[in-house]
């Protein structure tokens, strides 16, 4: 996958800062810039190719929710994520309305942050990986409750991350035969080991079933395969 290319725009220099050394931790993200107010973030949206811009709100120039219908007018490719000290409902209102990603109010952990960027990330991923679609993809894009067996709790094991859960899924869909674990791994530029966790994981929730296969040399190899509806 492509680094998303992303922009802050933040009127604190230090939070700024802040938020940039998030993003180093995240090997996905190329940060291509920060702004301190509407105009150099217009700026930096004009000269780069911009995938994701972390915007604030208070800023000298201008507030952040009318730049987000500008950019949403001007460059309507852009995600954009908020994220403020503003409590007043009104904003978060105008936020949805013109469809942000997400809407952090501050002080934000590092731990919530990346979090937050790497959901962000998936849900991306997922999103690229086919050309049609149908329900059942849409539902996993949007977080819904796609299978009922794998949401009698409301929490996933720990371990077993929903995002990456749709993508593991989404192989196997796409999929003609069995696959051992490290083809999915290799599928969802993850190893082998984390494939192994999510594809027994759906087996115990009767989603998956796996089958030993012997291969030309005679060394047996585990594949999985989806489940078929009845």
């Amino acid at each position: 996958m492509k680094a998303v290319k992303t922009v802050i725009v933040e009127d604190d220099f230090r939070v700024a800062d802040i938020h940039e050394k998030f993003l180093e931790k995240i090997p996905e993200v190329e940060v291509l810039g920060k702004a301190l107010n509407a105009e150099q973030a217009l700026k930096l949206l004009q000269d780069n190719k911009v995938d994701l811009v972390l915007l604030d709100i208070y800023m000298p120039d201008e507030l952040g929710t009318d730049l987000l219908i500008t950019i949403r007018s001007r460059f309507p490719d852009v995600d954009i994520i908020m994220i403020t000290a503003a409590t007043d409902r009104s904003f978060l209102e105008k936020a949805i309305r013109y469809g942000v990603e997400n809407y952090l109010i501050k002080p934000v952990s590092m731990e919530r942050f990346i979090n937050m960027i790497e959901d962000y990330i998936k849900k991306r991923e997922l999103l690229q990986s086919r050309d049609d679609i149908d329900q059942e993809f849409v539902d996993r894009l949007f977080g819904k409750r796609y299978e009922e067996k794998l949401n009698n709790d409301s929490k996933f094991p720990k371990g077993i991350d929903e995002l990456t859960l749709s993508k593991v899924l989404d192989i196997l869909d796409k999929s003609d035969s069995g696959l051992s674990a490290e083809q999915v791994g290799r599928r969802m530029g993850a190893s082998r080991t984390t494939a192994r966790r999510y594809l027994e994981y759906l087996i115990s929730a009767d989603y998956c079933r796996a089958e030993v296969e012997y291969g030309i040399v005679g060394r047996p190899e585990r594949k999985y395969y989806k489940v078929k509806p009845s």
